[in-house]
């Protein structure tokens, strides 16, 4: 019989398991594990991207940089002026104990004056020195230090956790852990910072600014080591800015470089002064400066019209003052000055006697834009024109006291008309005033430098005549050029002439540029030529027929007067030595009268210097200019006797009434006599110095029966005759200020 079975309850049916899948699943330490080598991936990307600088900021690079040029700058000028301040305390301490009447030389006081001098014109040097933006090669350096510094802080980081940790440790066995728990937590949030997902930049990326775009300095070439400054590289407007109907208004409403550059181009499109660009704006104590550009001619349109722009800036007369720029064409240096752009220049600095060479450059004057004017007159044949009231005198006296510093150079005063180098006289080794002497001075040295020609092979020096305190170098001041004889100017031209390679050089001053007043064109044959407050034909014919278009515009200055010194002393300059020939107004550093007094008699206690005795002894055999010998008939007859005769040095320096050269003696006759009497005098008295009149009479009660008849004239005469010149300046006596008469040591080396 059949069984019924009872059906079967159907069970869910259970998903077989992969046994290859149940092994390779991730377990929850391999996941720990993945996590932690991604973060690590991230925190070594991030450190190495850190490490390397990526995140450092160009324009942040730049201005560390800057920063610290300048204070590199800085600390060398505090350095300096620290030297300068050890200096000048040497000195006066050296003058004090000079003064205290403990026993210090001249040569001693003279050397330490020198230094002072000498680092003074540092210091003036580098304070002038303008400091430039960074270089390429210095901001990849700023870069490279601070990438270094954060290796060094990852390094000295990591060393300096062990020390903590091992402090850690063992407060957690004392039962503190504090410090553990604060140390790692620490770690923790540090870890979270560097372990975030990191993206690295790309190049030219700036996370919260644009790029900037940087000066044409900032720009340069990275294959170079550095460049100058490019002028006008920093734009500040140009024409297409302005906005659409306004109105030029005066530089008085102007207080930043925006609204100047708008002024300016206001101004010159009213005017019709194709200036398009106004860049490097800077505020100046006297007013402004910038730098603009033409787009059509050039800057000689801005001459044309600175008068009418004088009038839309509402500036006084010759207030505009452009200078055209010889690197860049269409771009000039515009100053609009509503002051005196000299106010701040530096005063004379002191220099000792013998300080110098006459190859040294010394600075004799200030730009307008603040640059200082060093000059060397050393093989330097040099004109300086200037009008009545132009200051001609202070410029050959700022040249005459640079000149007369020196250990190394004779200085010559020609004047047949005024004063000449007047307060520096003592330091004068001749001074000619007569056209006798001048003609004769003029001969000499014409002589002499024939003479040196001949001897250079001799002493080895080459081409040009090598100066030394034995062989010194010649300066010769001819003042009043136009009012010398015809003899004289013809002197004068030839030395022009051949006196360059022989360090025999003249400075020729004029009133005029012009033929009228030189009589030949000598204008144009001088290397070094400098004219201030003139007429507008002595600019052209000194610096040449397109030289008012180009910018030099001494015609414009106006000369003192007696209540007021306006542009005396102010020049425009070409031929300086080492120096780039630029449209620029100088004024010369003049110093009162009593300062190159008081100057010239140090430098004359020091000891004036005598020509070589070798380019003495040539002269005899030296052929003369046939213009100064006689004529003579056909019969040996004379016809026409010399107009001059060439001297000796020491009939010369009798002629002009100057001290004899040492060494040279004093026959004995009244004039020894006078002499040998007059130191006495002095010595008797205790004094080493004496004005004329209160000397003869001490000589009246020293010795009546010699003195007694003797006039004021006649013992000037005699003196003169003796090889003591003149009477010289004394410095102040009581109340007068610097009276004239006789020095006792000046006398004794006569003796």
């Amino acid at each position: 019989m059949a069984t019924e079975t009872e059906p079967i309850e159907q069970q869910p049916e259970t998903p077989a398991v992969d046994e290859a899948t149940e092994k390779t699943a991730p377990s929850r330490t391999d996941r720990i594990k993945a996590a932690f080598a991604t973060q690590r991936g991230h925190a070594t990307a991030r450190t190495k991207d850190w490490l390397a600088g990526n995140d450092l900021d160009h324009v942040d690079i730049i201005q560390a940089a800057t920063l610290k040029k300048q204070r590199k700058h800085d600390e060398k000028v505090a350095h300096q002026q620290r030297i300068v301040a050890e200096a000048h305390g040497r000195l006066a301490h050296a003058k004090m104990q000079a003064e205290n009447g403990e026993t210090v030389s001249a040569s001693t006081l003279s050397t330490l004056g020198g230094r002072a001098a000498q680092e003074e014109a540092k210091l003036s040097a580098l304070q002038a020195t303008i400091v430039l933006p960074p270089t390429d090669r210095e901001i990849n350096s700023v870069r490279t230090g601070k990438k270094a510094g954060r290796a060094a802080a990852v390094a000295g980081g990591g060393v300096a956790t062990l020390p903590v940790l091992g402090t850690a440790l063992e407060q957690a066995a004392t039962g503190q852990p504090l410090l553990v728990v604060a140390l790692g937590t620490a770690a923790s949030f540090g870890w979270y910072l560097i372990s975030r997902p990191f993206l690295p930049r790309q190049a030219g990326d700036a996370p919260f600014v644009e790029t900037p775009v940087l000066p044409a300095t900032f720009q340069a070439d990275p294959m170079q080591a550095g460049g100058a400054m490019s002028v006008g590289s920093h734009v500040v407007m140009n024409v297409e800015q302005l906005a659409e109907g306004a109105k030029p208004f005066p530089l008085r409403n102007v207080s930043t470089p925006q609204q100047l550059a708008e002024c300016v181009l206001l101004a010159a499109r009213a005017e019709n002064v194709p200036i398009v660009e106004v860049a490097d704006v800077q505020r100046q104590p006297w007013g402004w400066q910038c730098v603009v550009r033409v787009d059509e001619g050039t800057p000689e349109a801005i001459i044309a019209k600175a008068g009418d722009l004088e009038t839309k800036f509402d500036l006084p007369t010759n207030g505009v003052r452009p200078q055209p720029l010889r690197a860049r064409r269409a771009c000039a240096i515009l100053r609009l000055v509503d002051g005196n752009p000299f106010a701040t220049a530096p005063g004379l600095p002191y220099r000792a006697p013998k300080s110098l060479s006459i190859t040294d450059k010394f600075r004799i004057g200030t730009s307008v834009g603040g640059d200082p004017l060093e000059v060397s007159l050393a093989g330097v044949m040099g004109l300086w024109v200037a009008a009545s009231g132009g200051g001609k005198t202070g410029i050959l006296q700022a040249l005459g006291e640079g000149v007369t510093a020196c250990y190394d150079n004779i200085t010559i005063d020609c004047d047949p008309h005024g004063d000449g180098l007047e307060d520096l006289g003592d330091a004068v080794r001749i001074t000619a005033r007569s056209n006798e002497q001048i003609e004769a001075v003029l001969l000499f040295f014409l002589v002499m430098s024939k003479v040196r020609a001949r001897l250079r092979k001799k002493f080895g020096m080459g081409k040009k005549w090598k100066p030394s305190a034995e062989r010194p170098a010649v300066t010769i001041f001819i003042d009043e050029f136009p009012k010398l004889s015809d003899l004289g100017k013809l002197l004068a031209f030839d030395l022009m002439l051949v006196g360059r390679k022989e360090l025999i050089q003249v400075q020729y001053a004029s009133q005029g540029g012009t033929t009228r007043y030189l009589g030949e064109n000598i204008a144009q044959m001088m290397a070094l030529k400098a004219v201030g407050p003139c007429k507008v034909g002595d600019t052209r014919a000194v610096f040449g027929d397109d030289s008012v278009r180009e910018g030099y515009l001494p015609h414009k200055l106006s000369p003192a007067t007696d209540t007021d010194p306006k542009d005396a002393g102010h020049i425009f300059i070409q031929g300086v030595p080492g120096m780039a020939d630029e449209p620029i107004e100088y004024a010369i550093h003049e110093a009162p009268s009593d300062v190159l007094r008081k100057l010239a008699a140090e430098r004359l206690d020091a000891g004036l210097l005598d020509p070589d005795q070798d380019s003495l002894d040539g002269m005899r055999g030296v052929d003369l200019p046939e213009y100064v010998e006689a004529e003579f008939d056909k019969n040996g007859e004379l016809k026409k006797p010399a107009p001059v005769s060439l001297l000796t040095w020491e009939q010369l320096l009798r002629l002009c009434d100057a001290e004899p050269p040492a060494g040279s003696e004093l026959t004995d006759g009244p004039a020894r006599a006078a002499v040998e009497d007059s130191v006495a005098v002095m010595e008797k008295v205790g004094v080493d110095r004496m004005k004329t009149e209160p000397l003869l009479a001490a000589l009246h009660e020293f010795d009546p029966e010699t003195y007694q008849e003797l006039g004021v004239d006649e013992f000037k005469a005699l003196m003169k005759q003796a090889g003591a010149g003149s009477p010289i300046t004394l410095g102040p006596i009581g109340e007068e200020k610097n009276p004239r008469g006789f020095k006792r040591d000046r006398l004794r080396n006569l003796l």
